[in-house]
Order: C-alpha cells, then sequence, then structure tokens
C-alpha cells in the first residue's frame, strides 16, 4: 500500500511537471493580450494549442514559437476578430482551463449524431443533390462544413434521423446513405476521380482538421488544372540550413483567420516536427516562417519532397481563402431547409464554394460562399433576386470578396515577400549563431 501511495504522488508529480502552464498577460502590450504557454515537447501539442485559440474565433497577429531540448516556449499576441485584446475573464479562464487540458488529450465529441465523411469532384448544383438525397432519406443535417478547392470537394456532416432524433445506426439504411451519396459525387462519370464516402457514429473529431485531412489524402493539392495559375497570393518557399539540420518553411499571403491553424495542421498531418517559428501580419499580409524536421530528426532530403511541401502548404491556405459573396441564412430549421435554399441556389446559377452549418435550439444558422458558374463575383441583381425569393430578412450578405491588387503591382509584391523571407531567415540564423536560441539536434 506504501508503495502504491508512492507511485500515485510520483505519477501527480510527472503530471504537474508535463502540463503545460499558461500565462494569460494584458499588461505587457498596447495592441494585443499575450498568451505564453510553457510545456513538455510533445508531437501535435502547437497543433493543440493553436486550435483552441483559433475555435474560439480570435486573431493571432503574431507568435513566437521556440523549442529548447525537451521543452517548449509559445508566445502568441491574439486579439478579438475587431481588434481590440480580450477582456472577457470567462474567455480568459476558458483558454487557460483548455490549453492546460491538452496534456490529458480530451477532446470535443458531438453526441447523439452520426459523422458522414465525403470527397468527390466538384460541380454547380453538387451540394443541392446532396441535400436533397439526404432530405428524401430522412436525414436531418445538424451541423455540416464544406470545402472545395481545385475542383475537388470535401465535406464533414452530422446527422440524425428526423423522425425520432436518433444517430442513424441501421446498417442497411447507412449503406443506402453511402450509395446514394456515392451515385451523386460520381455524377460526372469520372473514373479517374471516383468519390468515397464514410459513415460513422464516432463523431469525436476536429471538423476543420478533418476537412484538412480528407483533402490531403485526396490529393486536392495536385489536381490543379494547367491552364489554372497558382495564386498570386500565396508564396511558400523551402529551403535546407545544413549548418543545423533544419528545413526552413516561409508562407507569405492575404492575413485571415484561421490562417495560423491551417498551415499548422498540414504540416503537422505530414508528420514534420516545428522547432521554432515566427508569425507577423501587418496590415491584410502575414508571413509565417517554420524551422521543421521529420519525426525521426531529419530535414527535407529531396526535391521532389520539397516541392510537395510547398504544393500542400499552398493547397492549405487556399482551402479556406475566401471565395465569393458570403450569404447567412438564418431560419427556423425544418425538415428539407438546406435542400430548398442550396436549390435555390442551383436554379439562378450560383455555385457554393464553402459552406457551414449549424442548428441550436431549433435556429439554423448557415454560412455559404457563393460565385456564378464561371466562378467570378455574383451580379448583385442575382444575389437580390435569390434573397428575395427565399426571405430578405431571413438570407442576408455578409461579406463581398476582397478586391484583388492590381496585376501590375505582381513583379513589386513578389520581390517585397522575397526581402521578408530572407530576413525573416537572417535573423533566425543570427539567433543561434549568438547563442540567443538553442539548437534541439
Amino acid at each position: 500500500m506504501a508503495m502504491k501511495g508512492y507511485l500515485d504522488e510520483y505519477e501527480k508529480l510527472v503530471i504537474r511537471m508535463n502540463t503545460p502552464r499558461v500565462v494569460i498577460d494584458n499588461g505587457v502590450c498596447s495592441s494585443a493580450t499575450i498568451v505564453k504557454v510553457d510545456s513538455a515537447r510533445r508531437n501535435g501539442i502547437l497543433l493543440e494549442a493553436v486550435q483552441i485559440l483559433t475555435d474560439l474565433n480570435l486573431s493571432i497577429k503574431k507568435a513566437y514559437i521556440s523549442s529548447d531540448g525537451r521543452w517548449n516556449m509559445d508566445v502568441f499576441h491574439v486579439t478579438d476578430l475587431n481588434g481590440n485584446k480580450l477582456n472577457d475573464q470567462s474567455v480568459l479562464r476558458y483558454i487557460e482551463q483548455s490549453i492546460e487540458k491538452v496534456y490529458y488529450g480530451e477532446n470535443i465529441e458531438v453526441n447523439g449524431l452520426t459523422a458522414l465523411e465525403l470527397t468527390g469532384t466538384d460541380r454547380i448544383g453538387l451540394l443541392s443533390e446532396m441535400f436533397a438525397v439526404l432530405s428524401d432519406l430522412n436525414c436531418d443535417v445538424v451541423d455540416a462544413k464544406l470545402w472545395t478547392h481545385n475542383g475537388r470537394v470535401a465535406s464533414v456532416i452530422y446527422l440524425r434521423d428526423c423522425s425520432s432524433g436518433l444517430p442513424i445506426l441501421d446498417s442497411q439504411r447507412v449503406s443506402k446513405i453511402e450509395g446514394r451519396l456515392k451515385n451523386v459525387l460520381n455524377g460526372d462519370n469520372d473514373v479517374n476521380s471516383a468519390a468515397k464516402t464514410c459513415v460513422s457514429v464516432d463523431s469525436m473529431m476536429h471538423i476543420e482538421r478533418r476537412l484538412h485531412q480528407l483533402m490531403f489524402e485526396d490529393r486536392d493539392y495536385e489536381k490543379r488544372s494547367k491552364t489554372q495559375e497558382r495564386s498570386p497570393m500565396v508564396v511558400v518557399t523551402v529551403q535546407n540550413w545544413a549548418e543545423k539540420g533544419y528545413s526552413v518553411v516561409n508562407v507569405h499571403c492575404r492575413d485571415r483567420t484561421k490562417l495560423l491553424f491551417d498551415v499548422v495542421c498540414t504540416l503537422t498531418d505530414m508528420e514534420y516536427a516545428v522547432f521554432h517559428a515566427t508569425i507577423n501580419t501587418a496590415d491584410d499580409q502575414a508571413h509565417l516562417e517554420f524551422y521543421i524536421r521529420h519525426k525521426d530528426g531529419s530535414p527535407i532530403s529531396s526535391e521532389a519532397e520539397r516541392q510537395r511541401v510547398i504544393q500542400c502548404l499552398e493547397a492549405a491556405v487556399e482551402r479556406r481563402a475566401l471565395e465569393g459573396v458570403r450569404l447567412e441564412l438564418r431560419h427556423p430549421d425544418k425538415q428539407g431547409l438546406l435542400a430548398e435554399v442550396t436549390r435555390t441556389f442551383r436554379e439562378n446559377g450560383l455555385n457554393v464554394t464553402r459552406t457551414e452549418i449549424s442548428t441550436s435550439s431549433d435556429m439554423a444558422t448557415n454560412i455559404f460562399y457563393v460565385t456564378d458558374a464561371n466562378g467570378d463575383e455574383p451580379d448583385s441583381k442575382l444575389i437580390e433576386s435569390v434573397r428575395e425569393k427565399i426571405g430578405l430578412e431571413c438570407l442576408r450578405v455578409k461579406e463581398m470578396p476582397t478586391v484583388n491588387h492590381k496585376k501590375g503591382d505582381g513583379e513589386e509584391q513578389q520581390q517585397t515577400k522575397a526581402v521578408l523571407v530572407s530576413l525573416g531567415s537572417l535573423v533566425w540564423r543570427n539567433l543561434f549563431n549568438f547563442g540567443l536560441i538553442k539548437s534541439c539536434s
């Protein structure tokens, strides 16, 4: 018994030593709240901390990530979406408690729902057909997110039975749902891009991370049309720093919420470990620099691997980039609502490029990003016509697309980005060389 008590105390000590320690400071910076996280080094812990901050819809303006041996020190400069410091004590306590619980690997679980995963070839009207099938099969869509990129589509949908409100467990019914949806997703009869569906009652997952994984598994980063140019707003470079055994990854693009999460998520799922990083934003631009290695401690070893990292990070940034007009639907939930709304979009030539579906207290709040059939901004008269058909008070325009820079400025932008990349690498290398930051060799 004495030995058991000793082991219990030792286990408690190990937990206390390894549990992340969080310090939140609202006084040191006039423009942002500082969140400092000290933690024992563990694969994925950086992603989990970033995930907690971004799930609260916080904007990470700056960040400094450093690993010294077996210990991490991460510093985040965060604001709300309006650029204000965080003053809500309940939010601050939630951040502290949630990051500290990361040690135990806790997840958020959506209870009483069936999780449906879909990937396939994107086309105009696809979302309408998917929701029509689910409505016909007496499935109630409670929550869902759908992304499109490079002609591919990935979606995670949470379902329940319309009649009983319970998760769908019958194997024959599950097979029927999968078969009908696979037929819809394979509507183009492209045998080289077959659809995939998966129904599961295990709904413990982070939905946005899972979307990244689904599109990565679907290799959307390779499915780029020969006539489609790379986005001028995303520049990714990768180079090796042989002296220290790191690969240095730089990402420069338009700033937006959840950008850091998307990049760190992709690096983590590609099984790279981030040892050091700096994130800086200014105006609407973001520059991210990462010092990474494989889990076995080796840097990127080939040109093919380097190109793959570049492609995957470009895709990670582009998947969530705003495209089209943002429409928000708030409507009392009812069976077939999504099928009706998306059918109206399709019949009026609107293409849905991204969507977020949520239901709370019998009220549906659905966000759609829509373009015209050519992928351009829809005519304002068309948007108003669609709003009239669905309900002006129910469907509102929440956000217009960001105006792109003029094409003539492209060369100057590229030069500026190259300078930023070089300066970032130079700063970090000087820190290493002068011993201000230690290597983790």
